[in-house]
């Protein structure tokens, strides 16, 4: 073969499979190899063996069989070097293995130079082809978080099992808070396990909900914290409404969504775009103002009375490494995702007066996790209405410590330049190709042999391809409830020792 395309003959009554991790040896280093590709071959002439076959078919010569049949008939398998190991020290491969050496399957003990980063996040052990290793894959979440991530995949492949498994590793960690907005409530456990089952949920993770359980915050939000900018990229408006939402801001200060509900007059402002918006708001926040002119709200989570608190509490929390989890799967997508608008404008406010005042450096990492992302990061939105605060973050969020987990099964979707600027994608399996395609193009490795390997991943099989790794590292991620009874089994051993 070639650098890139290296083929390999298998020993007959072996099995080599997609994916699997191969070693070779290369004088004092060894030669990480992944197969990529598996080919029949022959040395019988391709005429030859289609006439013996048909003779077989046909119930011609029974007996018939092949001479040395485990010598001339075999199978190849295509591989691609992936990482050079000298002295527990990893490099690219920029040469070719010896030419006939033995190659054989990876073990546990291959993988010692695999160190436990600074600020570890857990994602699953090592895997070759459909086998597992008890080899822990982590990343630096410090680095990653910062860097953005993004977990593509088709429905039913794992991508809500692989998050949830990340937030519970982190959920005792101090190094980053985590923003959950979830639009399927399937991260606390409402109705099962979630995050609320680990044994520092009570001190680290924080839950709000429009329908309070216990261990649950009431979700509300004053309309007296909202803006005028935090609808920017969200909600369609003309400009001649964008500019009556600034002039009503302006003259009304924090009450500005509450004259708007009453019609109050707003200079140089045609009193039908009033009429508009109070209709506009009526429907996305449910405001309203009677005949008396008080304004009453048609949900409970935009208030004129109540929730003063909650986006200081939110950001107070996220500033003290807390986990939140927001329940927003009675919302519209444009309520989900205002929400997160009007927590992140003022993140990212707060973090840029930190690094003004050179303080950014103690604050933890801030890490926003995201469904379905192409409803604000997809050309057509960016396009349609402009830059929301979600792309602000993914191009530039890095400089403040805000990072973006977007998650999604359409990546083609995003543009490449918001893509590139996602340096960690935890790829899982993917069987359209145009899809397949936007991933590899963007990936941190080169990936362009893995295509068949990711159309064939399974549930819970990924492959992550970070800046942060020499190699893009294939693993498999536990299911969540399996992987919970395993921290547990962990926490009873350590109460045990104190007993």
């Amino acid at each position: 073969g070639k650098h890139g395309s290296i083929l390999i003959r298998q020993k007959s009554g072996a099995e080599v499979e997609l994916g699997d991790l191969l070693l070779v040896k290369q004088k004092e280093a060894s030669v990480l190899l992944q197969v990529y590709d598996v080919i029949y071959s022959s040395q019988i002439p391709a005429k030859h063996l289609e006439m013996i076959s048909g003779m077989k078919l046909e119930g011609y010569g029974a007996d018939l069989d092949f001479m040395d049949p485990a010598l001339r008939n075999y199978v190849l398998v295509q591989v691609k070097a992936v990482a050079k190991i000298e002295d527990n020290r990893v490099r690219i491969p920029k040469t070719l293995p010896p030419f006939m050496g033995n190659v054989r399957h990876v073990t546990k003990e291959d993988f010692d130079f695999l160190t436990k980063p600074s600020n570890p996040v857990f994602f699953g052990n090592i895997r070759s082809g459909s086998k597992v290793l008890a080899v822990p894959v982590y990343l630096n979440g410090l680095k990653m978080f910062t860097h953005h991530i993004l977990v593509p995949a088709t429905t039913g492949r794992g991508k809500s099992n692989l998050v949830k498994v990340m937030v519970w590793d982190v959920l005792d960690k101090d190094f980053c808070g985590v923003l959950v907005l979830d639009p399927h409530d399937e991260y606390f456990g409402r109705h099962g396990k979630g995050l609320k089952d680990h044994s520092t949920s009570k001190r680290n993770l924080m839950y709000y909900s429009p329908r309070p359980v216990r261990g649950s915050i009431s979700l509300i939000f004053n309309l007296s914290l909202i803006r005028p900018w935090h609808f920017r990229g969200i909600v369609k408006f003309t400009e001649a409404q964008q500019q009556a939402l600034i002039v009503a801001h302006n003259t009304y200060q924090e009450n500005w969504l509450t004259e708007i509900a009453r019609g109050s007059p707003l200079e140089n402002v045609d009193p039908r775009t009033i009429s508009v918006l109070q209709r506009k708001m009526d429907a996305l926040l449910g405001i309203y103002a009677e005949d008396d002119g008080i304004v009453h709200s048609r949900t409970n989570v935009f208030s004129t009375s109540m929730g003063n608190s909650t986006l200081k509490d939110i950001l107070e929390g996220l500033e003290n490494s807390k986990k939140l989890v927001l329940d927003t799967s009675f919302f519209t997508d444009e309520v989900e995702l205002l929400i997160g608008s009007i927590i992140l404008h003022e993140l990212l406010y707060r973090y840029k007066n930190y690094k003004q005042e050179g303080t950014l450096d103690s604050k933890p990492v801030v890490s926003v996790m995201v469904e379905e992302a192409p409803r604000i990061l997809s050309s057509e939105v960016l396009t349609s209405m402009g830059d929301n605060i979600y792309s602000s973050i993914a191009r530039e969020g890095r400089k403040f410590k805000i990072g973006l987990v977007a998650i999604t099964q359409l990546a083609s979707l995003i543009p490449k330049t918001v893509l590139a600027n996602m340096n960690t994608k935890i790829i899982l399996g993917n069987e359209l190709v145009s899809e397949r395609s936007a991933i590899i193009n963007s990936a941190a490795q080169d990936l362009s042999a893995d295509d068949r390997n990711i159309a064939s991943l399974d549930l819970g099989e990924a492959i992550i391809s970070s800046n942060f790794t020499k190699f893009a590292i294939p693993i498999q991620t536990p299911l969540f409830e399996d992987y919970i009874k395993q921290h547990e089994k962990i926490s009873i051993k350590k109460k045990r020792r104190f007993v």
